[in-house]
């Protein structure tokens, strides 16, 4: 299959989760081309038969940028689309105030990636999201507006600069592996 990666990232947590996805996807004999998502254009995706899509979550959604390239498709492009997200929130599957915050500040990524696909009647194979490291302005925004308890917050601070970890690059590979498995 034609497989195309493509990621908008700041901060290099995104950039990581595509290159992840990109290297098993060649190594299951696909040709794979990874782009930013500054370089591509709605009609450049009909060229794939798979299009992994990424970015960075912002206000508890989809980057504009890939919002934006979404947006553009034209509908039955016969692309399918996998989607991936990294945030700077923790884990909604490690406990509950994880998940609420996960909910509040990142829980808009999945639903958009469907809705968009849907809207566009593209198929859409699913969606990967994990941490990311998040860069000085955000960690600074995520103490003073979102964990301002002390505990929580030296919970969530001993490894949040961590991510993507190298659990995270495997579980991206078995979703891209999956995603290209699927009929």
């Amino acid at each position: 299959m034609n497989v195309l990666v493509g990621y908008f990232s700041e901060t290099g947590n995104t950039k990581r989760i595509a290159e992840a996805i990109a290297t098993e996807a060649t190594s299951g004999g696909h040709t794979v081309d990874v782009k930013t998502i500054g370089e591509l254009t709605p009609s450049a995706l009909t060229t794939f038969d798979v299009a992994f899509l990424g970015t960075t979550c912002h206000s508890s959604d989809l980057a504009a940028p890939l919002r934006n390239l979404l947006d553009g498709l034209p509908t039955g492009v016969t692309c399918r689309i996998a989607g991936f997200v990294t945030h700077a929130v923790p884990m909604p599957e490690d406990g509950t105030w994880r998940a609420e915050m996960y909910e509040k500040w990142a829980g808009r990524c999945p639903q958009t990636f469907e809705a968009l696909c849907a809207a566009k009647n593209v198929c859409y194979l699913g969606y990967f999201h994990c941490q990311g490291a998040p860069n000085p302005p955000i960690e600074a925004f995520i103490r003073t507006s979102i964990i301002t308890d002390d505990a929580l917050w030296a919970e969530y601070s001993a490894d949040m600069h961590d991510h993507p970890n190298e659990a995270d690059l495997a579980a991206a590979r078995a979703f891209a592996k999956d995603a290209l498995t699927e009929d």
